[in-house]
C-alpha cells in the first residue's frame, strides 16, 4: 500500500467531524493494508510510530528539504526507513540520522511530509485515537467490536491486535490472553467526592483499600523470572529490585499481581510521591537525581491488592471477593494493601480517616462481587480523596519573570476530550511550584517544546500532573466552558501517559456535583 494513501487517510479522518465516517476511513485504509503491513499501517494510522524511540526531537524536523513531486514510498518502505532511524546508535550517529531522515522526507510529498512531521512529533490530532481505531478493526475484520476491545486491553497492543483480527478473525482474537510475562491494561477507579457517593456507586457491603501514595505496579512472576511493569505498561524491572525480590521470595510458581510500590520513612510513613516517582522514572531526566540523595536510598516497598493469575489459572473473571481470597492465603499479610468490610457509610468514613491520618491517598472502595475489568474505568471501584484532584495535561508552559526569569513556569492545562481525542484548556496555573519543580519542569518542557515564541512555550501533549482544585466554574474564556478555581500542582504523574488522563465529561460531573 502506498504511503500517500495512508497520509489521505489521515487527512479525512482529521476533517470529518462523524464518529461512524471516521471509522468507514479507517476501516477503508485497513481492509486495503497488505499483511505484511498492517502492524506498521494501523500505527501510522492511530498517530504513532512502531518504534517507541528514534532519536529524531522537534529541531530534526524543521530543516526538511522539499518535498517530492511524486508518490512513491509504500507503508513498508516508510517503516523499514524509521526503525533504521531509531537503530542508529553510536559515534556519527547524528550526522547518520540527519542523513537518513533527510532521505525519507525528500522521498515524500507534502502530504506525507505533514503526516510524519506529526509522527515523528508525536502532535498528529486526527481524531482517531486508540477507541476510534479499535472500532474500525471491527468493521474492517468483520468481527465483535467486543472482541477487538477484549484482546486490546488484555496485551495492550493495537497493532497486534489489529494483526491478528485482520488475519485470523474472531479465533486469532480469541488466542490473545493472559500471558504471565505480557502485562495488561489495569483496571481502574472512577472518583466520588465522599465516601457516602462512593459507596451508593459500589453498593454495600463493600470492600474498602486503604489508597496508598505510591505507583501502580503490576508484577508477573514465572519461576525464577520476575518482571515489573507500571499502569502504563512500561517495563521497570531492573529499577525495583525490592520487590523483584519480594515476589521471588514468594512460595510460588506463576502469579500476576496488582498493587503499588512507594518509599517509607523511617516510622514506616510514605514519603512524598515525587520521591517515590522518581525511583521508578521511565525517563532518564524526568526523575533520577532530583529527589537528593535520601531517596536514592529509599527502596520502593510493594503492597498488592488483586490477583489475576495464580499457577496456572486465570482469575480475571472470578468475582474480587475469590480474588482477594485467594491474595490472602498466598501472600503474607505484610505485603496486601489495608483492606475492611464495611457495611455503613460511618464505618467506611472511619477507615477513610484512618487512612489521611496515616499519610495516604485515601480510599478505594470496591464491590465485592466484580470481575477484574481489564481497562475499565467502571462504579466497581471507587475512589475518594479528601480534596478535590484532576489528573490533566499540560498543553503549554509560560517562560517567568522576577525571580522566575529563564524558568518555564505558568502551565496550561487541558482535559481530555474522549469525542475528539485531543484536550479542552482549563486554565492557567504557576501556583505550588517550588524551585526544584521548576528546574525539572524547565528541563522536560524543553524536550516536548513543538513551538517558542518567547513568552509561550506550546508542548507536545504528554505530561500529566496532577492538580488540586477547590472547584469548578464556568467560563465563556475557554473552549470547554468551565474552568478549574484555584488550581495548583501536586504533583507530575511519571507513571501516567496522557490517554489516561481525565476528561472534560469529568471536570463537569464534578462541577454539577459542587
Amino acid at each position: 500500500m502506498r504511503f500517500v494513501e495512508i497520509a489521505a487517510t489521515s487527512a479525512g479522518v482529521g476533517a470529518v467531524g462523524g464518529r461512524k465516517a471516521k471509522i468507514e476511513l479507517l476501516a477503508d485504509a485497513l481492509r486495503r493494508l497488505e499483511p505484511g503491513e498492517v502492524a506498521a499501517g494501523s500505527a501510522f494510522l492511530a498517530g504513532e510510530l512502531r518504534q517507541r524511540q528514534t532519536g529524531v526531537g522537534y529541531a530534526g524536523l524543521r530543516a526538511r528539504p522539499a518535498p517530492a513531486a511524486e508518490a512513491t514510498l509504500t507503508v513498508g518502505a516508510v517503516d523499514a526507513a524509521i526503525a533504521e532511524i531509531a537503530a542508529v546508535a553510536g559515534a556519527g550517529s547524528q550526522a547518520r540520522r540527519r542523513e537518513l531522515l533527510g532521505a525519507l522526507f525528500g522521498a515524500a510529498t507534502a502530504e506525507e511530509q505533514r503526516l510524519l512531521v506529526g509522527l515523528f512529533g508525536g502532535e498528529l490530532r486526527q481524531g482517531a485515537q486508540a477507541g476510534l481505531l479499535a472500532e474500525a478493526v471491527a468493521v474492517a475484520a468483520a468481527v465483535p467490536v467486543t472482541a477487538v476491545r477484549r484482546a486490546l486491553l488484555l496485551c495492550g497492543d493495537l497493532k497486534r491486535v489489529a494483526v491478528a483480527a485482520l488475519g485470523g478473525g474472531s479465533a486469532a482474537l480469541a488466542e490473545i490472553h493472559l500471558r504471565v510475562g505480557t502485562p495488561l491494561t489495569p483496571m481502574l477507579a472512577q472518583s466520588a467526592p465522599d465516601v457516602g457517593a462512593a459507596l451508593l456507586a459500589t453498593g454495600s457491603p463493600a470492600v474498602v483499600d486503604t489508597k496508598l501514595d505510591g505507583i501502580r505496579i503490576q508484577v508477573h512472576r514465572s519461576g525464577d523470572e520476575v518482571a515489573v511493569f507500571t499502569r502504563s505498561l512500561d517495563d521497570i524491572t531492573e529499577r525495583l529490585p525490592g520487590v523483584v525480590a519480594a515476589v521471588r521470595a514468594l512460595p510460588l510458581r506463576e502469579v500476576v499481581l496488582d498493587g503499588e510500590a512507594m518509599a517509607l520513612d523511617e516510622r514506616g510513613r510514605p514519603r512524598p510521591f515525587q520521591e517515590t516517582s522518581s525511583r521508578a522514572a521511565t525517563r532518564g531526566k524526568a526523575g533520577r537525581g532530583k529527589a537528593g540523595p535520601e531517596a536514592e536510598r529509599a527502596a520502593l516497598v510493594p503492597y498488592f491488592f488483586d490477583l489475576l493469575h495464580l499457577d496456572g489459572t486465570d482469575l480475571l473473571d472470578e468475582p474480587g471477593r475469590v480474588r482477594w481470597a485467594a491474595l490472602a492465603e498466598a501472600l503474607p499479610s505484610g505485603l496486601i494493601v489495608g483492606r475492611e468490610t464495611v457495611e455503613t457509610e460511618e464505618q467506611a468514613a472511619a477507615v477513610f480517616a484512618a487512612a489521611i491520618a496515616a499519610g495516604q491517598e485515601g480510599v478505594v472502595i470496591k464491590a465485592p462481587e466484580a470481575v477484574y475489568d481489564v481497562g475499565r474505568r467502571g462504579s466497581a471501584w471507587v475512589k475518594v480523596k479528601p480534596r478535590h484532584t484532576l489528573d490533566l495535561v499540560v498543553l503549554a508552559v509560560e517562560w517567568g519573570h522576577g525571580r522566575r526569569h529563564g524558568w518555564l513556569s505558568n502551565l496550561h492545562l487541558g482535559a481530555r476530550d474522549p469525542g475528539t481525542g485531543g484536550f479542552v484548556m482549563l486554565g492557567k496555573t504557576f501556583k505550588g511550584l517550588t524551585d526544584e519543580l521548576l528546574r525539572w519542569q524547565t528541563e522536560r518542557f524543553k524536550e516536548l517544546a513543538v513551538q517558542d515564541d518567547g513568552w509561550v512555550v506550546r508542548v507536545r501533549p504528554e505530561q500529566v500532573v496532577e492538580i488540586a482544585f477547590d472547584g469548578v466554574q464556568t467560563s465563556p474564556r475557554y473552549p470547554g466552558g468551565v474552568a478549574l478555581r484555584f488550581a495548583r500542582v501536586l504533583r507530575y504523574r511519571e507513571d501516567k501517559r496522557a490517554a489516561e488522563a481525565d476528561t472534560i465529561d469529568d471536570v463537569r460531573a464534578i462541577g454539577r456535583a459542587l
